[in-house]
């Protein structure tokens, strides 16, 4: 099973990881919390104390246009808050 990770980058999550160095990621619907903790170790090379997971329920969005009304629904996801070892933090931002 393959489980994709990507980080959440608002200003929210970033609020939390400075304060209380805990990272927050959106990850796949079927990841549990140990494969979760062993993706981050071994993409970021920190040691993981501790992972919440949430999920994200999908949110109805609606519009008006020039033939009607139209419906729709954003999707559904899972989002995992990853608490890191003291003295240890996640650049995202080593990339760019």
């Amino acid at each position: 099973m393959e489980i994709s990770i990507q980080p959440i980058v608002t200003e929210k999550a970033n609020k939390i990881a400075e304060k209380l160095q805990v990272y927050t990621f959106r990850v796949s619907p079927d990841a549990n919390k140990f494969q979760i903790k062993n993706l981050v170790e071994k993409l970021y090379g920190v040691k993981v104390v501790r992972v919440n997971t949430a999920v994200v329920r999908g949110k109805n969005k609606s519009r008006w246009t020039k033939s009607g009304l139209l419906r729709g629904k954003t999707n559904a996801y899972k989002k995992a808050f990853v608490s890191v070892a003291e003295g240890q933090s996640i650049d995202f931002y080593s990339n760019i």
